[in-house]
């Protein structure tokens, strides 16, 4: 069963929504799922350099609404067993490249260990995700070659398949992620309990025959 994921690699909330989607998928052993992983860009307009994160937080929620917001996102991660830490994020990047890699990761079988990688090194770690140096670190950890990696940034390769991916799904209508599209058909937005998901799987199989596990 394919379910396609619209998600961004600096929002807790699509890392929250990978681990609730993990565990729905755990309950249901019956099936072989195949995750695909989509580009959206919650600030298209961030400097290649990104931004100062405080200045960031202070002009997109205020400085009293941001730390409110994300002490409640750090409530609901420990629940899900995430441990942020958004105390060691200097910077909020832009994700572009970040996304080229991802898109990259799909020809060999990566993009899960991709995006794990990035939301580790992102939310637990502090690290600059709109670092080509580190996102060929984050690559090599899951598998792919450094040096390639970090060539392929340095083009522009797949620059314009991430554009044309975030512009593709604000046509389709999606306005903030995560959004999990379920065998084509189904989709669930935010990040939902697994309870949430596991009527969604049976719906798609029952519409759908072909939507059951090869």
């Amino acid at each position: 069963m394919i379910i396609d994921i619209f998600s961004d690699t600096i929002c807790p909330w699509c890392l929250i929504g990978k681990r609730r989607l993990e565990r729905a998928m755990a309950q249901r052993p019956d099936l072989a799922f195949e995750t695909r992983w989509h580009a959206f860009q919650l600030n298209p307009w961030m400097p290649p350099e990104g931004m100062e994160r405080s200045a960031y937080l202070t002009a997109k929620f205020g400085a009293k609404d941001a730390a409110s917001v994300y002490d409640n996102i750090r409530r609901i991660g420990a629940a899900d067993g995430i441990d942020f830490r958004f105390d060691l994020i200097p910077r909020t990047p832009n994700t572009l490249l970040s996304h080229r890699l991802i898109g990259r990761a799909a020809a060999s079988g990566r993009q899960d260990a991709v995006v794990e990688g990035l939301f580790k090194a992102y939310f637990q770690e502090g690290r600059d995700v709109g670092s080509a140096a580190e996102l060929a670190d984050i690559a090599a950890a899951a598998g792919l070659d450094r040096n390639e990696t970090l060539a392929w940034l340095a083009s522009d390769d797949g620059h314009d398949a991430v554009v044309a991916e975030d512009a593709g799904a604000r046509r389709m209508g999606i306005q903030g992620v995560p959004l999990f599209i379920v065998a084509g058909k189904y989709a669930v937005s935010g990040a939902q309990e697994p309870e949430y998901f596991l009527p969604v799987f049976d719906l798609a199989l029952n519409g759908d025959g072909q939507a059951a596990a090869e």
